[in-house]
């Protein structure tokens, strides 16, 4: 079995290599040029190009052509195909995979995340360990849904004005919401796969600090967690929200995500969030 994903999970090339897993980038135009998000463009270096200019990024998913292309090389090895994607309310990309898969002559099995960056690694990394673990499909699917039941995400970020000018949030709550320096925490929900604002505080830090309360009502103090930090280029962030998590809750951590040019072209740079799951609901990986 193979595993095809995109570079919205944000998962390094190197990681893909390790877990032997197709990548297919995300397209990222800034000015006049086009980029392969991950390929040629490396998360600093879109950063460090987004500061040094006034244009606003644009994105496009992977087409139906590369998903066709991709599935047919890979059947040539192995008929059957799990194609794991960033969620559907945010991205073209799972329908982009869909269509392809309809029209392959392969085993295509594609799996909408509702979630994204590490949310979505997270299922890729456990399908990849599954199947070199000899798992078979239904297996790995249950493991999968498991996965997504249990991970959420949380995050905040200082700037609002990527999110408003890609659309992902309403135009007008948005802008009010800059010009009176609020700062919102987002949610990606777990039903569609859709962003929303699930609080609001004055400050980033505040915003940041207010991320293990928001967990609070779901789980108590002490609950042990699976947990990532993921950010946009702000590590010092990142190490804001660790400490706020840790003075609550026993977490596992692992290694912090950056988010990449696809996803920050609509975050802009300072994004913090969190990937969440206790770990009592979270499955045992291969």
């Amino acid at each position: 079995m193979k595993i095809v994903t995109d570079s919205g999970c944000d998962l390094t090339k190197e990681q893909c290599q390790e877990l032997d897993v197709t990548m297919l980038p995300l397209k990222v135009q800034l000015g006049e040029r086009t980029y392969l998000s991950g390929v040629d463009l490396t998360a600093e270096e879109f950063y460090e190009l987004l500061d040094q200019t006034e244009q606003m990024p644009l994105t496009s998913t992977p087409s139906v052509g590369d998903f066709a292309e991709t599935y047919q090389r890979l059947a040539e090895t192995d008929p059957e195909i799990l194609s794991i994607h960033i969620s559907s309310g945010l991205s073209g990309t799972s329908n982009a995979a869909r269509v392809a898969a309809s029209q392959s002559k392969a085993s295509v099995t594609v799996i909408d995340t509702l979630t994204l960056s590490s949310g979505t690694g997270w299922q890729v990394e456990a399908a990849a360990r599954a199947v070199k673990a000899g798992w078979d499909k239904e297996q790995i699917l249950k493991m999968l849904k498991q996965i997504q039941a249990a991970t959420s995400a949380y995050f905040t970020l200082p700037d609002l004005k990527y999110l408003i000018a890609g659309g992902r949030i309403s135009h007008l709550k948005g802008l009010l919401a800059s010009l009176l320096g609020i700062k919102p925490i987002i949610e990606v929900n777990k039903a569609d796969g859709k962003y929303y604002d699930i609080g609001k505080k004055r400050s980033f830090l505040k915003a940041v600090q207010e991320i293990p309360a928001l967990i609070l009502k779901k789980y108590p103090a002490g609950t042990r967690l699976r947990a990532q930090v993921v950010h946009a280029s702000n590590p010092e962030g990142g190490e804001m929200l660790r400490s706020a998590v840790n003075a609550v809750f026993h977490c596992e951590w692992l290694p912090d995500c950056q988010i990449g040019p696809a996803l920050g072209a609509h975050t802009g740079r300072g994004l913090v969030g969190l990937m969440h799951a206790p770990l009592a609901e979270y499955p045992q990986l291969p």
